[in-house]
C-alpha cells in the first residue's frame, strides 16, 4: 500500500554532515506523519525525529540541534539533514510512515549511515 526508499546514507567522518532522503509511494493519507528511526547492531531502534504533514517536527533529545528534518508534501519526500555527526550517530536509518486515522505504520528497509572517528 505504501514503499518508502531511503537514499543518501553512507560513510562520513565526525563533525561531516550527511542528508538523507526517503521518497514515498502509494495509499499515502493527506493527514500523516513521516519520520527517521535508527538502529545500532546489539541496540533497539530509536526514533530520531518526525515530520506531521502540517510541518510539525519532533526531535529525539540525541539528536536536537544537530538533525533537521523536512518534507516536500508535493514529492510525498522527508529529508533528515545530519550535522555534527558523531560515531554514536553510526546506524542502519529506517523510514517511517503513518497514515491518519488508520494509524497505520509503513517501513523503508534502510539506509547505512557510518560515522568514523
Amino acid at each position: 500500500q505504501v514503499q518508502l526508499v531511503e537514499s543518501g546514507g553512507g560513510l562520513v567522518q565526525a563533525g561531516g554532515s550527511l542528508r538523507l532522503s526517503c521518497a514515498a509511494s502509494g495509499s499515502i493519507f493527506s493527514i500523516n506523519a513521516m519520520g527517521w528511526y535508527r538502529q545500532a547492531p546489539g541496540k533497539q531502534r530509536e526514533w530520531v525525529a518526525r515530520i506531521t504533514s502540517g510541518g510539525i517536527t519532533g526531535y529525539a533529545d540525541s539528536v536536537q540541534g544537530r538533525f533537521t528534518i523536512s518534507r516536500d508534501n508535493a514529492k510525498n519526500t522527508v529529508y533528515l539533514q545530519m550535522n555534527s555527526l558523531k560515531p554514536e550517530d553510526t546506524a542502519v536509518y529506517y523510514c517511517n510512515l503513518v497514515n491518519y486515522p488508520s494509524s497505520m505504520n509503513y517501513w523503508g528497509v534502510g539506509t547505512l549511515v557510518t560515522v568514523s572517528s
